[in-house]
């Protein structure tokens, strides 16, 4: 993944969307979005906003580590957001041309989908727009720049491996999961990173059997000619054909009895405990809601476990807290840091006494309104440039296959009250559905191999 600096500019009103086709959305997302759809099925998405000579181009492909079924082949999706930077016949040098029209580029994959990214002047939107449609219908690359950049993968693997968090990430889905795809990261098994330099055959079959019209979104939003670019997306997609395969993702089983895992650290460290709560996937905008404002509620600035254990008593670092939106039921995940070992259990006390309280009595209603006015305001601030509205949408629209996402979403939020928060944390937030790993310094003769796939 590449990495660049993000340009904010003030929220401003979108511009009238009377040259588009089809119908805008309204509600909580603060511009009009409409949505087209080529014959071949590529999906287009057009946030007309008043920023002035700049606009984002992004491209989600509905494809991530989930899609990775085969023992053996995982890190495949994650290894063609390195690939697809290689260019094609007719343009080798990717990057270069888009530092010629002055754009940024970049990608990153996840679970679900790999977006890739662009932003820039408006006025050299309709080359990159060829420049995209090129590499995503004539991507080419020799056996020799496979290997390089399988190796690449690699060392990033190794990079990352070298901090504490991927090895307890690692342990958490290889514990909390035992057949959906889920149970390994993005980035794969080890054994698989290390054997894939050998597999570019199935390297090209990956490429042709997801990287396909029906599978991606295009996303473009900031200041454009709407006409002008909706003609270039079908000038240059319209003969773009296939259709994705759809793999049969293993259905995870119930989980019924709580699951622990402990990683030994060999160098010094904070110790950590990582929980993780099986929850429902993100088309459940209810629960999701829910999980946002317990989230808030614990472990923010104000939360009550802040207050108590990072605050107060002093015996933890800030904890970090997600449920990113997943397309099958996944994680709800928090991440506790002691300043000792022995505040360990202190810390996954305090974390079940809060839960309890919750399912008791939810969250008092004054403090749930400050909850949901504070998560509207963020929504909107988050959203002031064509990068940000871009990506926000790629991410949920990827996952939900929903354009109208956001907004079902912030209605679902907007509809909670005390009794619906306490009733989310009885049903999911349960001792049986969770899996706790802890991480501790240990000398290196006590530390695990790396977590292994599925036997071949």
């Amino acid at each position: 993944m590449r990495t660049f600096t993000t340009r904010r500019f003030p929220a401003v009103l979108a511009l009238s969307l009377a040259a588009l086709p089809g119908g805008a959305t309204a509600g909580a997302f603060p511009y009009p979005v409409e949505q087209d759809t080529l014959k071949n099925g590529l999906r287009i998405v057009f946030v007309p906003m008043e920023t002035p000579g700049l606009a984002a181009y992004y491209t989600a492909v509905r494809t991530g580590s989930r899609n990775e079924v085969e023992p053996g082949h995982t890190g495949f999706a994650h290894f063609f957001e390195h690939m697809m930077f290689r260019g094609t016949k007719a343009n080798p040098s990717f990057d270069g041309k888009m530092a010629d029209f002055g754009w940024h580029n970049n990608a990153y994959t996840s679970d679900d989908q790999t977006v890739y990214t662009d932003f820039g002047p408006s006025a050299r939107l309709l080359d990159v727009i060829a420049l995209e449609a090129d590499r995503f219908r004539n991507l080419s690359y020799p056996e020799a720049a496979f290997r390089t950049e399988a190796l690449a993968v690699l060392g990033e693997y190794n990079k990352s491996a070298a901090a504490p968090w991927l090895k307890l990430e690692e342990t958490l889905v290889g514990t909390a999961f035992t057949r959906h795809t889920y149970r390994h990261t993005t980035l794969g098994f080890l054994e698989d990173i290390r054997s894939m330099p050998g597999k570019y055959a199935y390297s090209k079959k990956f490429h042709q059997r997801f990287y396909r019209p029906d599978n991606c979104i295009v996303i473009v939003a900031g200041h454009f000619d709407a006409p002008a670019v909706r003609a270039a997306i079908e000038a240059h997609y319209g003969r773009w054909t296939g259709r994705a395969d759809q793999p049969q993702i293993p259905i995870e089983p119930p989980q019924t009895e709580e699951r622990r895992a402990a990683v030994a650290w060999p160098s010094p460290t904070l110790p950590r405990v990582l929980f993780g709560y099986k929850v429902p996937a993100a088309s459940d905008h209810r629960t999701a809601a829910a999980l946002e404002v317990i989230d808030a509620y614990l472990f923010g600035e104000t939360g009550t476990l802040h207050k108590a254990l990072v605050l107060e008593q002093q015996v933890a670092e800030p904890f970090q807290s997600w449920s990113q939106p997943r397309r099958d039921p996944g994680l709800w995940a928090v991440l506790g840091t002691a300043k000792a070992p022995e505040h360990l259990p202190t810390i996954e006390r305090a974390l079940d006494e809060a839960i309890v309280a919750l399912k008791a009595t939810g969250i008092d209603a004054p403090t749930l309104g400050r909850i949901q006015s504070n998560r509207r305001a963020r929504l909107i601030l988050s959203l002031e440039d064509p990068e940000e509205v871009a990506s926000t949408l790629a991410w949920r629209i990827s996952v939900t296959g929903d354009v109208d996402a956001i907004d079902r979403f912030m209605a679902a939020l907007d509809a909670l009250t005390p009794e619906a928060v306490a009733e989310v944390a009885r049903t999911v937030l349960v001792p049986a559905g969770r899996t706790i790993v802890t991480l501790q310094h240990a000398p290196a003769a006590e530390a695990g191999p790396a977590p292994k796939g599925p036997s071949k």
